[in-house]
């Protein structure tokens, strides 16, 4: 055996236990590992059954995700599991798989090689592979459909999402569900089934169903799909998968799963997707706060203001079982947002997202307050009042002292100096940014802003709360709109100047949907609301340097009182259910402003507005990694995946950026600056690596130095 298998014998009952610490991922020794015990026990006549079980707290949970690097870079081929599933298949002694914690993607596809599979009551199972942009690859598109129906399969594929343990046992994917101890109960299972006739997964055809009912549901999958997984490959190729088992032989099958693989493998998607997976795990590391660094306990938290943003922060402390005071400046402003509160928590237990005992639960934690009376109680308080600096001064001031020492004071801003915030306090070493996205209780996004004097151990305590409430924290330097903002600023001003030099609004946001966006960045104004950036732009036009172009049609719309979705009119018309419609107002107003200020009219190509909107966005990711803004390039991928609806398949701005190729994203860069003019200067940093012919993944993050 392997040191990451171990087989143990009993009276009759041989145990094959892996160990491969922490989620006994089928790295290279481990399928060795098995088909070695397998073999054994195969050739034991003492032997009248096995159990394979997982050590430590999961079966297994899947493949080593690093494997499928090595095999798209050349460095590796990647040894197929097929063989060792039919090895198992083809034992004569039956083998029953102990499932706890996760089975999923490879670690399915082995317990389905079993002869039986039972489970603890909390184990789950699932093929997640198309979260990588892959499908299963060693047979379990075949295989599942003959335990669960070609429906279940093909969901299950499809999607992603685990199956818990009842499920699973109604569906028959595992055969019993064992309460109490699973070894022992795995162990005994096995006995009951000892002697009995062997089932092969493999050769079970019952399940498979009639042509035409297969048809129907493969073809009503595939418009679901499209639709709701808008531009991803994987998904379709592992409808494909499954139609072959309903259609051919298992080998024929399984030759066609292997194709379809190995495509997806060696796609961009799956490339983009893997490197997101290890992005989200990246970004959890700071290099200068260490994993021991000391965190402080956030028992109950306190929210300065009931809005759309102070609301939503609020669920989000709530959801994560931690008290919340939220106060308001009057009764008015703290019955409105408490009743917004409401309506979001009964909109999600109609959509089945919520039990409504949990939601009477979550409504228990908030406490309505109009005064700071109890905020001493508070560890954190997160400030989440309008975006201006006189405002939120005056807030740290109250805040500083009616907290407790050691409280954490964060600011919800999202554009404003933590280091002015802080300036007003007499401790800004409490002082930090938690840039939370709209809707707050629904995005996972959490920007972590540090100022010059923000502790290492606010930093630690923000990171790992960030996790509990279910969030991805990433961490970033305090300059004007952060990372996330501060390259929504150009991404959304070249839309702008694109629709003032004759492009149709709805041309525009169409050709980044088109793109994979999630919306389009009018659209997007309009949602967030048009006079948030307008207010904005009024708190720093100070700053502006005079002579270079700005947008000018937006303001415009606000000064009309056009707010976007809020007042049902922004660069689109909305009808009572938010829906937008195109405006033939807001067209001919273009034109009448864009006369007015002689800007020529032209007809735009799509990739010009594709890439004004991409290359905006990316050259000033540039600028804010060299500036050390941001710590690593996937950093900023993480933060436009989670917080800006950037597709997940084409890996962030950064990642999309290297894979175009930084030498023809500088050299368009270069002709949209002989075009347009200084707003398209190259940053230094891009300049740099296409002419090295460097990517931006290769930044080194030790370069960071201002986060």
């Amino acid at each position: 055996m392997s040191n990451l298998v171990r087989l143990s014998k009993g009276k009759d009952i041989a145990i094959i236990t892996i160990d491969n610490p922490p989620v006994n991922a089928l790295s290279p020794g481990v399928p060795e590992g098995i088909a070695n015990a397998i073999g054994d026990i195969d050739s034991d006549p003492s032997v009248k059954a096995a159990v394979l079980i997982g050590g430590g707290r999961t079966f297994v949970a899947g493949a080593d995700i690093k494997e499928f690097g090595k095999m798209t870079s050349g460095k590796s081929r990647g040894a197929s599991l097929l063989p060792l599933l039919l090895g198992i298949e083809n034992c004569r002694k039956p083998v029953v798989m102990a499932i706890h914690g996760a089975a999923f993607g490879g670690g399915l596809e082995l317990a389905m090689a079993g002869h039986y599979r039972v489970a603890s009551s909390d184990a789950q199972v699932g093929q997640p592979e198309v979260k990588l942009g892959l499908i299963p690859g060693a047979a379990g598109t075949q295989r599942l459909p003959r335990l669960a129906g070609v429906a279940k399969a093909l969901a299950m594929c499809t999607d992603g999402k685990p199956v818990a343990a009842a499920e699973a046992f109604r569906l028959g994917i595992i055969d019993r569900v064992i309460e109490g101890d699973l070894l022992a109960g795995a162990v005994a299972f096995a006995c009951e089934i000892a002697g009995k006739p062997i089932p092969r997964t493999r050769e079970r055809v019952e399940k498979l169903g009639t042509a035409e009912d297969d048809a129907a549901i493969i073809a009503a999958t595939r418009e679901s799909v499209r639709k709701k997984q808008r531009g991803l490959k994987a998904p379709l190729a592992a409808i494909d998968a499954v139609e072959a088992a309903t259609k051919l032989s298992f080998e024929e099958g399984c030759e066609v799963e292997r194709r379809l693989f190995t495509e997806c493998l060696f796609s961009d998607q799956s490339k983009a997707l893997i490197h997101v997976f290890f992005g989200e795990r990246e970004v959890a590391k700071i290099p200068d706060v260490p994993k021991d660094t000391p965190v402080n306990p956030i028992r109950s938290i306190a929210v300065v203001g009931s809005g759309t943003m102070g609301g939503g922060i609020a669920m989000v402390f709530a959801n994560a079982g931690i008290p919340v005071l939220l106060k308001e400046v009057d009764q008015p402003a703290l019955d409105q947002g408490l009743a917004k509160i409401r309506k979001n928590y009964a909109s999600s237990v109609q959509r089945g997202r919520f039990t409504q005992e949990f939601v009477d639960q979550r409504l228990a934690l908030i406490t309505p307050s109009l005064s700071y009376d109890n905020f001493g109680n508070a560890d954190m308080v997160v400030e989440a009042v309008f975006e201006g600096m006189a405002l939120k001064k005056q807030v740290f001031q109250d805040l500083d002292r009616a907290c407790k020492p050691g409280a954490i004071l964060a600011s919800n801003t999202s554009t404003l100096s933590i280091d002015h915030i802080a300036s007003v306090t007499s401790r800004p070493e409490s002082v930090v940014g938690t840039h939370f996205f709209s809707p707050a209780n629904i995005m996972r996004l959490l920007e972590i802003v540090r100022g010059k004097k923000t502790s290492k151990e606010v930093i630690a305590t923000c990171m790992q709360l960030s996790k509990k409430l279910g969030k991805i924290g990433v961490l970033v330097g305090n300059c004007r709109g952060f990372v996330g903002n501060r390259m929504f600023g150009p991404y959304r001003r070249e839309a702008q100047f694109l629709v003032e030099e004759g492009a149709e609004v709805e041309a525009v946001d169409s050709a980044l949907v088109e793109f994979g966006m999630a919306m389009g960045p009018l659209a997007t104004g309009d949602l967030a609301g048009l006079d948030v950036g307008w207010r904005i732009r009024k708190e720093y036009r100070h700053l502006e340097k005079p002579g270079v172009r700005q947008p000018v049609a937006e303001d415009r719309l606000c000064e009309m009182g056009r707010f976007g979705q809020k007042t049902l009119a922004g660069w689109y018309r909305y009808d009572d259910q938010r829906r937008a419609v195109p405006d033939p107002e807001v067209t001919a107003l273009l034109r009448k402003w864009t006369a007015e200020a002689g800007i020529p009219q032209r007809r735009i190509s799509t990739s010009e507005m594709v890439d004004r909107c991409l290359y905006a966005l990316v050259n000033e990711g540039a600028r804010i990694l060299e500036e050390g803004y941001a710590l690593r390039a996937v950093d900023i991928d993480i933060i436009y995946l989670n917080g800006y609806g950037f597709p997940a398949y084409r890996g962030g701005p950064m990642w999309y950026a290297d894979a175009v190729g930084l030498k023809n994203v500088y050299d368009r860069v270069c002709e949209l600056r002989q075009q347009h003019g200084e707003l398209w200067e190259p940053a230094p940093l891009l300049k740099r690596f296409a002419e090295a012919n460097q990517t931006f993944a290769e930044f080194n993050k030790e370069q960071g130095v201002n986060v």
